[in-house]
């Protein structure tokens, strides 16, 4: 039997091995999809501040916090959550030191209070609480802080994801160290196969992956929503809603940027991410939603796309790493489209095609830090990967041997995650040194 191109004929050893398999997306799944209560960049200081807190047990009299470049530059521009509209690494340090709460973990600055943003306000205007420095490392994604209490001391680092701890440390007393220095294995971690994942979304038990796919739609719609109804950074999603005349692709579009508008924004909603972003968390997911809405399709063909084109994104971002120079709209839309070509009941073939005119056309689009601008980044990915989308079912695919293209998609995918990572690492350095000449 075939089921949109995939051979669903299986001998028992092949049943064994797409149930171990099955397991391995699950888990991906369940480790991605998690809420974030504004951008991640700044929660992810905000959190290592509230655990410093909690070593020393008092808010700290000073704080040194060191940031890798990526981290500064996701920080720079970007409203942190619940701070009444303020931006910046030190906003972030100083309200999650003294009101965050890390066993939210990425929901850290969930509660505050007014009396916690005035006092927050006073140790800013400190001009020696709180240092912000670069740190040194060969990590994208890396930061330590250190705090200072009369005679006390601790210590956070963290790298590699926004929650990793990889070292704590109080009154000189190491209290935790991981062993890797580099970005840990994930040996359970499944190798991911395009057709693999398509196979996946057709077959899954759909209660493995409802639960949380439903919470990815309802945190991932309010958020869509209040960017609509509220007045946040450029307004990208609710400017272009009014010329959608009710097509599926721009309203698609339209929502997966209104939810990065009250993100940037700093709108007090928390999303479900993906690949460690609340942006690629909703452009991988509300386009699908959208469209599923607008066709009129089952809920359960919903669920099943929406996998799809989360663990597609997942994919992609596997060898591409959290933070680049590439922006993750790219990735992230691509996934969408593929799930919206799932939706219309499209076979493997148009999937394939789907991603590989979206690489063709949009891949490299730079990531310039967390901003308002990252919601119209939204808007063009999503807009692209709906004519790659379309142009792949009418039978129109980039060919092999047209610039990077080759017929094997997975190879393809691999090719654009290392331009992404390697390929623009000078570009990255590029964009941190001008960003520092600005500030």
């Amino acid at each position: 039997m075939k089921s949109g191109g995939v051979d669903l004929n299986f001998t028992a050893d092949n049943t064994c091995e797409k149930r171990a398999r099955e397991e391995a997306y699950l888990r991906v799944l369940k480790k991605e999809l998690i809420p974030a209560l504004g951008c991640t960049e700044p929660i992810a200081i905000a959190y290592a501040c509230a655990r410093v807190r909690r070593l020393l047990g008092d808010i700290p009299d000073r704080l040194c916090v060191a940031l890798s470049g990526n981290i500064l530059k996701n920080v720079k521009s970007v409203v942190v959550p619940n701070s009444g509209g303020r931006k910046g690494a030190r906003i972030a340090a100083v309200l999650g030191t003294v009101c965050g709460d890390d066993s939210r973990r990425l929901e850290v600055l969930e509660d505050v209070k007014p009396e916690d943003l005035a006092l927050c306000d006073r140790l800013c205007a400190e001009p020696e609480y709180c240092s912000i420095s670069l740190l040194e490392t060969d990590f994208c994604l890396h930061l330590r802080v250190d705090a200072f209490s009369g005679g006390r001391s601790a210590c956070v680092e963290i790298a590699h994801s926004h929650t990793n701890i990889i070292y704590e440390e109080a009154d000189g007393v190491v209290l935790s160290k991981a062993d890797a220095v580099a970005a840990p294995e994930q040996d359970d971690a499944p190798r991911f196969c395009l057709s693999d994942i398509v196979e996946f979304a057709q077959t899954v038990p759909l209660d493995e992956i409802r639960p949380m796919l439903a919470r990815q739609i309802s945190m991932n719609l309010a958020a869509a929503r209040e960017g609509l109804r509220g007045t946040y950074g450029l307004c990208v999603g609710k400017t272009m809603l009014r010329t959608a005349d009710g097509l599926p692709d721009r309203v698609a579009a339209c929502y997966a940027a209104a939810a990065s508008d009250a993100r940037m924004g700093g709108c007090r909603m928390p999303v479900v991410i993906n690949s460690g972003s609340g942006n690629q968390g909703a452009a991988v997911s509300l386009p699908v939603i959208l469209y599923a809405e607008c066709k009129g399709v089952s809920e359960e063909r919903m669920y099943r796309a929406l996998a799809l084109s989360n663990l597609l994104a997942v994919y992609q971002k596997q060898s591409i790493g959290s933070l680049s120079a590439y922006c993750g709209a790219v990735s992230a839309a691509s996934a969408a489209a593929a799930g919206a070509a799932f939706l219309d009941g499209k076979n493997l073939d148009v999937i394939e095609k789907t991603v590989r005119n979206m690489l063709a056309d949009v891949a490299g689009m730079i990531c310039d830090g967390a901003k308002a601008s990252c919601a119209a980044k939204i808007y063009s990915a999503v807009t692209a990967a709906f004519l790659a989308y379309h142009l792949a079912a009418e039978g129109h695919s980039v060919e092999p041997g047209d610039g990077l293209a080759v017929s094997d998609i997975d190879v393809l995918i691999g090719r654009y995650g290392r331009i992404a990572c390697d390929g623009m690492r000078q570009m990255d350095r590029m964009i941190l040194q001008m960003m520092a000449e600005t500030v």
